[in-house]
């Protein structure tokens, strides 16, 4: 491994300017490449070994010793993976918004690939594990800023959701999507340091990057995941009503899309006896009318449905308040109404409410379409449901929507005691793009971190059950009425991700800090040395003390007179 960054050759001649030049824009086409391979892995394309080959374009586009310009890298890497990734917000929102998105996702790639830049310039980084591992540590971070900033964040296009169809999903189970993310990232650096080593003749150190890279899904393959049932089983049932379109529908649209759900349940008693599930599912927004506060209409609809199938509905709705509305999770039991609701933490900046909307109302008129915006809720994503067949309460996790996509939100909800997931979506706005397959991928990777089964409730697709290993076991198409059956293990024990929490991610983030700090000292000790050698003969001198490495340009490098040999 040491030898993967051995000091560039010297020369005693500059390369030409116009070489160089050339030399400097084909690194923005490697980034632009690298974005476009890495949004190929994730759904529906799920060619996951691209993400480690975007990854690694991008390390190859970042050789250059300069922060400012590795800064236009990783806008260009950025725009170019998520403009396309994140299509389906111009189908929701409109150009601007998607662009503005996009944008903003971008700026924060910047700032990882600035800081990986500035922390190889450090002298201790010159062996290639730690050379590797702080790229590692430094893109975690930069997942994790994406994830908490700005508003809340948005970890959407994280590694670890581009995985799901691959050999590395097992590592959800021991680490959770930051280990996940970490091994991609790991990989594309190592893939970067073969062709680099290939380029310059290094054939045994590129040789020895290719086996530990073979190796590494190899390893994740081996981790054990249980899919046994731990307390029993769920029996339970899903409906997927579909959304009319609004030119098709006469009268109130948002009652169509209540009775849509109503059938379905209904429908499920054809082949079936009433009491034979525990409980139903019905998505987000299953009823835009709130079926506490319409007792005539709603409520009766709901519990038609809920007593002729014996059993509680879960059903997603909205709770208006004096300054908002919550979204919610009802838990309906027959002939006693709702029981329990669940509201909704992390709520969608600029979908379900609009900050600054005076402000934003001036670039796009959009906003308006958010008429009455969403409050977060204070409690975990928990909804306990009384079994008798079982003789107590299950508890199930309940993350609405996208809050599948934080960490935080899935996982406190196993550790207070969450036996399943259910994860209820409304996908309508989306159109026929990604959106519900990325969403899918994330549920996914949160079955193998918890070991918990896992359902993907949608009003319009996709939809599908999901074993504790992560395995599509149904999956319903888009745009269309349909049902999901089945019995489910409950399952109580925590894996190794949910004991080690935020300790990865923090970890990660603290090296990452301490490289950018040891880079910032190394360039500061550099400039007076530098300054000291424009005023004397030129000398041989040592490589640059950051990564003196192949994966740096060498128009950048210091020059050196060719040394005479006897």
């Amino acid at each position: 491994m040491t030898g993967l960054v051995a000091a560039q050759p010297r020369t005693s001649t500059t390369p030409a300017p116009g070489r160089s030049q050339l030399r400097r824009w084909t690194t923005l086409v490697q980034a632009a490449a690298g974005g476009v391979a890495t949004e190929a892995a994730f759904p529906d394309r799920s060619w996951w070994p691209m993400a480690a080959l975007g990854v690694a374009l991008l390390v190859l586009a970042l050789r250059r010793d300069d922060a400012r310009w590795a800064g236009l890298v990783g806008v260009v890497w950025g725009l170019a993976f998520f403009a396309p990734h994140l299509w389906w917000a111009r189908a929701a929102a409109g150009t601007i918004p998607w662009l503005a998105l996009a944008v903003v996702q971008s700026t924060l790639v910047t700032v990882g690939a600035m800081a990986w830049v500035i922390a190889r310039r450090a002298r201790w980084l010159r062996r290639a594990p730690l050379t590797a591992l702080t790229f590692t540590v430094i893109w975690v971070a930069d997942e994790q800023l994406r994830s908490t900033w700005p508003f809340g964040g948005f970890p959407w296009g994280r590694l670890a959701f581009s995985q799901t169809d691959g050999p590395l999903l097992p590592l959800a189970w021991l680490g959770g999507a930051p280990l996940v993310s970490a091994t991609v990232a790991f990989a594309g650096f190592l893939v970067a340091a073969v062709w680099s080593a290939l380029r310059q003749g290094r054939r045994r150190q590129a040789a020895a990057a290719a086996v530990l890279v073979a190796a590494m899904p190899v390893l994740a393959t081996t981790i054990p995941l249980s899919t046994a049932a731990q307390s029993g089983t769920l029996r339970l049932a899903a409906v997927q009503g579909d959304v009319p379109d609004q030119d098709a529908v006469v009268g109130d649209r948002a009652r169509a899309v209540l009775d849509n759900h109503v059938a379905g349940t209904l429908a499920l008693l054809e082949d079936a006896d009433r009491g034979e599930y525990d409980v139903v599912v019905w998505p987000e927004n299953a009823t835009d009318i709130d079926p506490r506060a319409d007792g005539e209409a709603a409520a009766a609809a709901v519990e038609r449905a809920s007593a002729a199938a014996g059993a509680p509905i879960l059903l997603g709705t909205d709770r208006r308040v004096p300054d908002g509305r919550y979204v919610q999770m009802l838990l309906w039991e027959p002939g006693r109404g709702p029981v329990f609701a669940y509201s909704k933490q992390r709520v969608v900046p600029f979908g379900e409410y609009i900050p600054a909307r005076g402000l934003v109302r001036l670039f796009s008129r959009e906003v308006d379409r958010v008429r009455t915006d969403a409050l977060p809720g204070a409690e975990p994503a928990v909804v306990p449901v009384t079994v008798p067949r079982l003789g107590r309460t299950v508890q199930l996790a309940t993350p609405i929507c996208f809050e599948v996509a934080f960490d935080d939100v899935v996982r406190t909800a196993v550790r207070d005691g969450a036996e399943l997931l259910v994860v209820p979506t409304n996908n309508a706005s989306f159109g026929w793009t990604t959106e519900s397959t990325q969403q899918l991928a994330m549920t996914r990777l949160r079955a193998v971190e918890h070991g918990r089964a896992a359902i993907q409730i949608s009003t319009v697709g996709v939809s599908a059950i999901v074993g504790p290993d992560g395995t599509v076991q149904q999956r319903t198409g888009l745009f269309t009425a349909d049902t999901l059956r089945a019995e489910l293990p409950l399952r109580t024990s925590l894996t190794p991700a949910d004991r080690l929490g935020d300790a990865p991610t923090t970890t990660a983030v603290a090296l990452a800090v301490a490289a950018l700090l040891a880079g910032i000292v190394a360039t500061r000790t550099r400039r007076p040395a530098r300054t000291a050698r424009r005023h004397q003969p030129a000398q041989g001198t040592s490589g640059p003390p950051a990564v003196a490495a192949s994966l740096q340009d060498p128009s950048t490098q210091p020059t050196h007179p060719r040394r005479r040999h006897a």
